[in-house]
């Protein structure tokens, strides 16, 4: 069985180190993170990720942002460099979908690598729904794994 892949993005990132009471779905987000590190999932991010994390954790805690974004990093989530393909279906998504270039950007990268884009943006699922490969933070199940499939 293939390893599932998702691309979390910054609003994902931004709950695995910002303080839970404040986050809604904060526990989905560790949950994705665990699957994430138990190799579970596979994971892959736009080399834009560190900037825009790192500009809301730098603007709303500039006393954590340097250990926050160093214990990002240390994830070692593979960055995907950008293409052609990926440049093209993000500019459809922003274009037909009047949505931002930096959400698109996560949600094209799910696209041409047949994964699944979680966001905790529901606007923007809402808004993308019918274009596929999209997944509220909410919604996301981890993947059943052997041995859950033998408990159930």
């Amino acid at each position: 069985m293939q390893t599932p892949l998702v691309v979390p993005d910054a609003s994902v990132l931004l709950k695995w180190v910002l303080p839970s009471e404040d986050e809604p779905d904060a526990d989905r987000a560790l949950i994705l993170r665990t699957a994430i590190l138990d190799e579970a999932v596979h994971a892959i991010l736009p080399a834009l990720w560190l900037y825009e994390v790192g500009n809301t954790v730098a603007r709303r805690f500039p006393t954590h942002a340097s250990g926050w974004l160093t214990a990002l990093i240390k994830f070692g989530i593979e960055e995907v460099l950008p293409s052609s393909p990926w440049l093209a279906k993000t500019l459809e998504l922003t274009s037909r979908y009047e949505v931002s270039f930096y959400d698109a950007a996560y949600h094209a990268l799910a696209l041409i690598h047949n994964g699944l884009f979680v966001t905790a943006d529901t606007r923007y699922v809402n808004r993308v729904t019918e274009s596929g490969s999209v997944i509220a933070l909410g919604d996301w199940q981890p993947p059943r794994t052997p041995s859950s499939r033998r408990r159930s």
